[in-house]
């Protein structure tokens, strides 16, 4: 083992293994949250409404929209296996395309034609409170950092460990508590590893090397060539939507919040949530009645900032995604560097899913030093820095203040990673986590099988514009889901019945007493 991962992982992974609990690491639950674009049959963002027969975006738990009005976002539950998930999604897919009339679900996570901020309509969550914080809010980022950049889709993965894998982990370091602290602590580890070694997400899995023109119009900054007329790209980008260009944009580069434990992390978020912003507070808080942002701060909630990944927990009503940490530890971590694949129907497949639980797996039994501020932005960097130019001959990232060659960092990842996916698979003789790492594994060894390559080559074969590609697997997909064999009667008349008890819910909320606006989003941002 090399010293960009520590030795001491080996003997981890041995513990595990000599352990005697031969399925340690089975059934970690896994989950999926998938953002498409609802756009017209000519390609251009939706303006219409979220189907009221997909219920209520404010109180459904599997299905709502994220900052816009037209991006829908799927929500599955946690499984303890990938085709489960997998299955749950395609079927929820099948509901959605059912009540979608004309409208397409964009295949890309780079959005479709774009006329400017006034383009992209803010999602609405109706009258009550939460409903009204949750749209101010979306207003506020739009003043902040503008629309378009929030029409970018993007698929989240949920990951926590099964319970059977924190006791012997206590035992592997030799630990006599394994209670909620110790987990924290191990999740903080992986966030911190992540932040090391989860560049090669962009390079393996990053497949938005190319954007519609209209994305950057009247911007003279973005670095990209032109392809055609209407498509602009990084020559050997492989994740336009974690670049600069989209969610590492500068705008955040000031905010820095430590992941070296859950005090610090909680410390740093509360700080920039109550950090006064001499620019953001010259937009305005309540102007003449409107509601133009939730405060001038340099946040105005967690959610705001931008991170590869996150430590979760499942939050009460009301409750502050770091009051609920606060209250509880860390329950499971939200990976957010995949982008929507156009290469799959859902977004996702199970290869994928795969690799990124051994990942966490990997990241949470490496040992993980603490990262001061310098090294944070040296990482951060890394992650940019693959997201624009992955596929670069010879592409050299920052290790610990050294250069190193990328592909050859890669390959220790994926070789530490085997006795992971071997654990994984415990039983199953078709091995397949291993066959998910073999797969990513010829990408080191050629560039060409990387799913941003092979957009660039299924454009070249066809000669089509991003804009065309998107409209020909859009309208595809379309087709794919509505021919499927549909959901048995049962779990599509479940999937009614949630839509209609979330509309419910919704009027519920709206019927009942509520304080003023003020004095409820100021009892929801106090300490």
């Amino acid at each position: 083992m090399t010293k960009r991962i520590d030795r001491r992982f080996d003997r981890h992974l041995a513990g595990l293994i000599n352990s005697g609990e031969r399925g340690v690491l089975l059934g970690g639950l896994k989950g999926v949250e998938k953002e498409s674009l609802r756009v017209s049959p000519g390609g251009h963002i939706s303006m219409r409404s979220h189907p009221r027969g997909l219920g209520s975006a404010l109180t459904h738990e599997h299905l709502t929209t994220d900052y816009s009005e037209a991006l829908v976002e799927l929500v599955t539950p946690a499984f303890t296996t990938s085709w489960e998930l997998l299955q749950y999604l395609t079927e929820m897919h099948q509901f959605v395309y059912r009540n979608l009339d004309d409208e397409l679900l964009w295949s890309t996570s780079m959005p479709c034609l774009l006329n400017g901020d006034a383009s992209i309509p803010i999602a609405q969550y109706g009258t009550s409170n939460i409903g009204r914080m949750k749209s101010v809010y979306r207003v506020g980022l739009g003043l902040r950092y503008g629309r378009i950049m929030q029409a970018i889709s993007g698929v989240h993965f949920n990951y926590s460990f099964p319970k059977q894998f924190w006791p012997v982990l206590a035992d592997v370091l030799e630990t006599n508590d394994s209670g909620q602290d110790f987990q924290s602590d191990t999740y903080f580890s992986l966030l911190r590893n992540y932040r090391r070694h989860g560049w090669i997400i962009h390079y393996l899995f990053g497949v938005s090397p190319t954007v519609c023109r209209s994305f950057v119009a009247g911007r003279d900054d973005h670095g990209l060539e032109e392809w055609d007329k209407d498509t602009l790209y990084a020559p050997y980008g492989t994740s336009l939507r974690m670049s600069d260009l989209g969610y590492r944009n500068k705008s955040q580069a000031d905010v820095l919040i430590s992941v070296n434990s859950l005090t610090d992390y909680v410390r740093d978020m509360s700080r920039a949530i109550s950090t006064p912003s001499e620019e953001f507070n010259r937009i305005g808080v309540e102007v003449d009645g409107e509601w133009l942002q939730l405060n001038g701060n340099r946040l105005q909630i967690e959610n705001e900032y931008y991170a590869y990944i996150r430590p979760k927990r499942v939050t009460r009503s009301g409750e502050r995604p770091t009051k609920a940490l606060r209250r509880a530890g860390v329950e499971y971590v939200e990976m957010r560097s995949l982008d929507v694949s156009p290469l799959d129907p859902v977004g996702v497949n199970q290869a994928k899913l795969r690799f990124l639980e051994a990942f966490a797996a990997f990241c949470a039994l490496t040992p993980s030093p603490l990262i001061d501020h310098a090294n944070q932005l040296a990482l951060d960097q890394n992650h940019v820095t693959v997201a624009r130019r992955g596929r670069e001959p010879g592409l050299i990232l920052n290790w610990e203040g050294r250069a190193v060659e990328m592909r050859g960092w890669a390959s220790e990842i994926l070789d530490a990673m085997q006795g992971v996916c071997e654990m994984l698979e415990e039983g199953d003789s078709e091995k397949p986590y291993s066959a998910a790492l073999a797969t990513q594994a010829q990408k080191i060894i050629n560039v060409e099988a990387t799913p941003s390559a092979r957009v660039l080559k299924e454009l070249t074969t066809t000669g089509e514009s991003f804009f065309a590609f998107g409209m020909r697997l859009s309208k595809g997909y379309k087709s794919y889901f509505n021919e499927l064999v549909a959901p048995d009667t049962e779990k599509f008349s479940a999937l009614v019945a949630e839509a209609n008890h979330s509309l419910q819910a919704q009027a519920d909320l709206e019927r009942a007493p509520q304080p003023p606006f003020k004095e409820y989003l100021a009892r929801y941002l106090a300490d």
